[in-house]
């Protein structure tokens, strides 16, 4: 079996789920912590790494906007609205997906168990999708690790931030390499 890879740039963008202001303080404190910090290495990572982002938030009258944290990490990324769980079945992100002629999804965000996990099972059939351990949150330690369960069940390829970076760059002795390496210290 062929192994599913992101070494190549220009195939892949990242996916950012629903990190959002009344979700935010119900999270895991640790997996939040980390999801946080991972963003904002990839934020400060995508121009270089070639990796354009689609940004959603859910329900956002209710659960608010994306957290001023991540807004400031992807400045330009419009958010686009959705009251699915899946980000399939919502035709403005399926839209925004397929524009970008992109094959590989990098997904991070919330929740592990609901809105990850949908979006990765609705979307597998068509995108070979990378998703992010250390850049998912969910409210509980227990539900955190039925979501990556489920994920992997459905198709989705569990990894980590620093994987994906390093896989996007493919070589040392580049700009991109150094930025990287001082992001990941």
């Amino acid at each position: 079996m062929r192994q599913p890879n992101l070494k190549l740039r220009g195939e892949a963008a990242l996916v950012v789920i629903d990190v959002q202001d009344r979700l935010a303080p119900v999270m895991d404190p640790s997996l939040f912590e980390s999801m946080i910090a991972n963003l904002k290495r990839l934020g400060a990572a995508r121009t270089a790494l070639d990796l354009p982002v689609v940004m959603t938030e859910q329900y956002p009258k209710g659960l608010g906007p994306t957290l001023p944290a991540v807004v400031e990490a992807f400045p330009d990324v419009e958010r686009l609205d959705k009251v699915t769980f899946s980000l399939a079945g919502t035709p403005r992100i399926e839209t925004a997906l397929s524009a970008l002629g992109r094959p590989k999804l990098i997904v991070a965000g919330m929740e592990a168990h609901v809105c990850v996990y949908q979006t990765v099972r609705d979307l597998a059939e068509r995108y070979e999708l990378h998703v992010l351990k250390d850049a998912l949150a969910a409210r509980t330690r227990e539900n955190f690790d039925v979501g990556l369960r489920l994920i992997e069940r459905a198709g989705g390829v569990i990894t980590s931030t620093e994987t994906v970076l390093f896989d996007l760059l493919g070589q040392a002795g580049t700009e991109a390499f150094k930025l990287v390496s001082r992001l990941v210290r």
